[in-house]
């Protein structure tokens, strides 16, 4: 069912329990299951790679969530910020993932992020907002707060004639993103074996 949410920004003092909650939102996400394919080890570390998301959203871009506490996280880059320089992500504490996530599946994550990152250049070349991460605590999922931390930003591209971008790895997101706007516009597989990704984009108002 769903409900009224109020969201806002996330407070730098929000991002420990935003890495919280993402973690469990992505504990069984296509995409960190290919990065991380131990499960247990995936449990452990996702915490530590949210929080580092959570803090790069907040440093070069913009990011909602819940008000009361925190339920869910979109963390949206900003027109300007949309492609994740190397030096920014070693700012952020990105510097680390090797030693975190494990040789092998960081050689994983940093060849699909490439991949992904090369059609997001050709997909939107012009200044957009990129939705980089959304996710809803498991238990209050279904409830529409996903769709209430999309619409500041989605309002904002609005008011300022921008399209909005983002990629998912789960078909059934396909159709949500679809109600907000998006739509495929490139579907393929990621490299190694890696899962489905379908990339989406919504046209300036």
């Amino acid at each position: 069912m769903a409900i009224a949410m109020q969201t806002g920004r996330m407070a730098k003092e929000q991002i420990p329990d935003s890495a919280q909650v993402l973690a469990r939102a992505f504990q069984d996400d296509p995409l960190t299951n290919y990065w991380l394919p131990d499960e247990e080890h995936r449990r452990k570390a996702l915490p530590w790679f949210m929080g580092i998301a959570a803090k790069y959203g907040h440093t070069y871009g913009d990011v909602e969530t819940t008000e009361g506490g925190v339920l869910g996280n979109a963390i949206w880059l900003t027109p300007g910020n949309t492609h994740v320089p190397p030096l920014r992500m070693m700012r952020a504490g990105m510097y680390a993932a090797p030693f975190k996530l494990g040789w092998g599946n960081f050689g994983r994550f940093m060849k699909s992020l490439d991949f992904m990152e090369k059609i997001h250049k050709e997909q939107a070349p012009e200044d957009h907002w990129y939705l980089m991460i959304i996710g809803v605590d498991p238990p209050r999922q279904g409830q529409g707060i996903g769709s209430a931390l999309m619409q500041p930003a989605i309002a904002k591209a609005d008011a300022a004639h921008l399209p909005c971008y983002l990629e998912t790895q789960k078909e059934i997101n396909v159709k949500l993103y679809g109600k907000h706007g998006f739509d495929v516009v490139v579907e393929t597989e990621l490299p190694d074996d890696g899962p489905h990704v379908w990339c989406m984009k919504r046209p300036a108002r």
